[in-house]
């Protein structure tokens, strides 16, 4: 009997370290969930450099991956999952997933990342630090900036954007969006959609109304990239991203943005820096604020199939050249 009991206690200590130092375990390490809320080329780059940064940190971690395919109730579903598990840190890769994640989540650690604005989604009250159990990195782009230097290349007068209403990102972007139109003088044409599925002929319904398209961080949209660039090549009007990664293949202008991959070293360092029993509330919002941070494309086939003459000077900042269908990227 007084075996049992000895046993009993060992391995209730056991099951109590286990949560103490981040939850489940399995192989002789931890869990971590990632829950990405779709699969298009920044976000798959921001998980690859998450993975990373954790193993350059000496952590022996297993992953549960899951794609909610862009559903919400499937990212709630990959919550609540996360909680029974008892992962030991749970990723949410853009802003749906997140919030998903945040909102059934309260004592396991919550990290966020591409998400573009993690006040207005109600993830965190500061980007000085986190909100209890929750942190992480934004994705946040330059929106006004952008589109000023969109009607400086590009010449044109009526800008169109496209972005899905459910996305509380895509949202704000729309804001910065107006702004950025109204202080550059353009008129704006926007077109909003539910799903990737409504994506091209919501392309096909603004091409002819606009000079050019602006996108931002919108997952919907750029999960549907290849697309929107058929539509918008034929109609031979450019197109400016605010993200790098999809534009990798040709056909967006001008792409600028965060580095997705080093977005998610960032993030793995966050997840690390919790790992070794840093609080979620401690650790201040990450910013891609670096030059080395961000990516700056300009695609050449795409300017001359619309007849527009890109600047030698920002040739000169770019960071990858698209140029005769092959991708230059430039050296540090």
């Amino acid at each position: 009997m007084k075996k049992f009991c000895a046993g009993l206690v060992l391995a209730l200590i056991a099951l109590q370290t286990s949560f103490a130092n981040g939850g489940k375990q399995q192989d002789g390490g931890i869990v971590i969930g990632i829950s990405k809320i779709i699969q298009h080329p920044a976000l798959d780059d921001c998980e690859r450099g998450i993975k990373d940064a954790i193993a350059a940190r000496g952590i022996n971690a297993g992953y549960d991956s899951q794609n909610a395919n862009n559903d919400l109730s499937t990212a709630k579903q990959i919550a609540g999952k996360f909680q029974s598990e008892r992962v030991a840190v749970a990723i949410g890769i853009a802003t749906p997933a997140a919030q998903a994640l945040a909102n059934t989540l309260k004592t396991i650690p919550v990290v966020f990342t591409a998400v573009t604005d993690p006040i207005a989604a109600g993830l965190v009250t500061t980007v000085a630090h986190g909100e209890n159990n929750v942190t992480g990195a934004s994705d946040a782009i330059p929106t006004v900036e952008n589109i000023a230097l969109f009607k400086e290349i590009a010449g044109i007068n009526t800008v169109g954007y496209i972005y899905a209403s459910s996305e509380a990102n895509s949202i704000v972007e729309l804001e910065l969006v107006t702004k950025g139109a109204t202080e550059a003088g353009l008129s704006l044409v926007t077109q909003a959609v539910n799903t990737t599925a409504d994506v091209k002929q919501a392309a096909q319904a603004v091409a002819g109304r606009v000079d050019g398209l602006y996108l931002s961080t919108d997952n919907t949209i750029m999960a549907a990239l290849p697309a929107v660039i058929d539509v918008f090549r034929t109609a031979k009007k450019p197109i400016f991203a605010g993200d790098a990664s999809g534009a990798r293949n040709g056909g967006c202008m001008i792409a600028s943005g965060s580095n997705y991959y080093k977005l998610g070293l960032s993030t793995g360092n966050i997840v690390a820096d919790i790992l070794s029993g840093k609080k979620p509330s401690e650790i201040p919002v990450k910013f891609a604020t670096e030059p080395s941070e961000l990516d700056f494309l300009i695609d050449l086939d795409a300017a001359k199939n619309c007849g527009i003459t890109i600047p030698q000077k920002y040739l000169d900042q770019a960071t990858m050249i698209f140029e005769d269908g092959k991708l230059t990227e430039k050296t540090e």
